[in-house]
């Protein structure tokens, strides 16, 4: 199985830990991509549910535009690092001593990563939908849909990230649940330099 599939290919679809969140209208685009445009820092927990059913926890690191970073808790021996236009993916289980790289605007997690996000830009998003609590946002590549596409969750005032699902092209799904993120703040350049990451994981 793809292990970019399970490790990162993900977001959330579980709604859970939403509870509490009076009813809301659909956010209207722009006020999406606004808030991900203005996200710059954050720093989390995340869950994470993999294609096989199996579940992952640990600490999410974004830094806006094109760096995140997921490191898993115990036992699980993975990491994920987001740097310099790759996604490199450690996987503790795989014979290979370094990691799994793949291009980050060949993936649907590359749309949310952009300097500038723009929802509007035609053919981009393919569904947009309300179910009172949360609104959610399908998106694609518009010029490569075969990439797979995200699905993204929010909850309204204030707009909040609350989850993500990304499905590949083989049409495996990974899900993100986020815990609550704290914006703002340094974070050190070096948590997504995927040269660092590599020497350590060797070590």
């Amino acid at each position: 199985m793809n292990r970019l599939r399970r490790l990162i290919l993900a977001a959330p679809l579980l709604l859970v830990a939403l509870g509490g969140h009076a009813y809301a209208q659909t956010i209207p685009l722009s006020e999406i991509s606004r808030y991900l445009n203005d996200l710059q820092t954050a720093t989390g927990e995340f869950t994470q549910i993999n294609s096989d059913g199996t579940i992952s926890t640990g600490t999410i690191y974004i830094k806006r535009p094109g760096r995140m970073r997921f490191e898993y808790n115990p036992p699980e021996k993975s990491l994920v690092v987001v740097g310099g236009g790759s996604i490199a993916v450690f996987d503790g289980r795989s014979t290979s001593e370094g990691a799994e790289r793949y291009p980050l605007n060949q993936t649907p997690l590359g749309l949310i990563l952009q300097r500038n996000v723009n929802l509007g830009q035609a053919r981009m998003v393919t569904g947009h939908t309300s179910d009172g609590t949360t609104t959610t946002v399908q998106a694609q590549d518009p010029d490569h849909p075969e990439y797979g596409n995200i699905r993204l969750v929010f909850t309204a005032n204030p707009t909040e990230l609350r989850q993500w699902i990304i499905t590949d092209n083989g049409g495996s799904e990974t899900t993100v649940i986020l815990g609550d993120l704290t914006k703002g703040g340094n974070i050190r350049e070096s948590l997504f330099n995927i040269q660092a990451a590599e020497r350590e994981w060797q070590n």
